[in-house]
């Protein structure tokens, strides 16, 4: 079967006079080829959603925590190199590295949050290269989330720990108490994130069981105790956030000051 332009150019080549209503047609045909065509939308590409099941990860996922939980050195030779960093973000604005999904509501109100980032290299003949150490609070909730990211990633990239604990106390005292880990995440590379959630009962379905990933947890809070203590989160985190409000309230003296000697020269 001859195709649209090849017919057409066979009408071409034939004599005019005689084929004037078939090249006519084919004009037509073209015409409403070329309007349909610029109707068409364009074809959208397709969109993967992967669902994790955080609650309940499943026994391949489980062993994978389990491993990568137990890779963590207990007692490890830190480099030399080392940084501690300490700011202020608004809500919106948080700090990659407090950005992660927990459990713990933010209020409207509470706009702002103080952090504290401590981070340590590890010894070349480390699985991993860094650990980091990051604490934040806000008006409602502190957080503490340790990191460990691999030297050489070819399956697990990254595991990061997480705890959080209502704001009713005092930094120094939820660091002097060996929070719960509510949360464990493994990066993997090229392939989606394993999650271990800690997970609350809703008005709909009752708690789920999670007893069977209680180990877990329990060897994750205990790698969050160790390296606190390792690297002196106890005693540097509240020096460093009485900094931040120490230099919040140095910044306003000078500007009630110069308010003051304002309103002097006034008539």
């Amino acid at each position: 079967m001859l195709s649209i332009l090849e017919y057409g150019a066979h009408l071409l080549k034939c004599r005019v006079p005689r084929n004037l209503p078939a090249l006519f047609l084919l004009l037509v045909l073209l015409l409403t080829w070329q309007v349909t065509a610029a109707q068409q939308p364009p074809s959208q590409p397709q969109v993967k959603v992967n669902m994790i099941n955080v609650c309940s990860p499943s026994a391949e996922e489980r062993k994978e925590i389990a491993d990568a939980l137990g890779r963590v050195p207990r007692q490890p030779l830190l480099g030399a190199d080392f940084e501690v960093d300490r700011g202020r973000s608004t809500m919106d604005e948080r700090p990659g590295f407090l950005q992660t999904v927990t459990n713990s509501k933010s209020s409207a109100e509470s706009a702002t949050a103080d952090w504290v980032r401590i981070r340590h290299e590890f010894g070349v003949q480390a699985m991993f290269s860094s650990v980091q150490y990051s604490f934040s609070q806000d008006a409602e909730n502190m957080t503490e989330i340790l990191v460990f990211r691999v030297r050489d990633p070819k399956d697990l990239m990254e595991l990061s720990l997480e705890d959080s604990a209502s704001a009713v106390t005092t930094p120094a005292a939820m660091l002097d108490t060996n929070t719960p880990v509510n949360h464990i995440k493994l990066e993997r590379f090229g392939k989606t994130s394993v999650v271990l959630a800690r997970c609350q009962a809703t008005e709909q379905n009752p708690a789920p069981d999670q007893s069977t990933y209680e180990p877990l947890f329990q060897s994750a809070t205990a790698i969050v105790s160790n390296y606190r203590r390792l690297l002196g989160a106890r005693y540097l985190v509240p020096e460093e956030l009485a900094r931040i409000s120490g230099a919040e309230i140095k910044g306003a003296k000078p500007m009630a000051s110069r308010s003051h000697k304002a309103a002097k020269t006034q008539p």
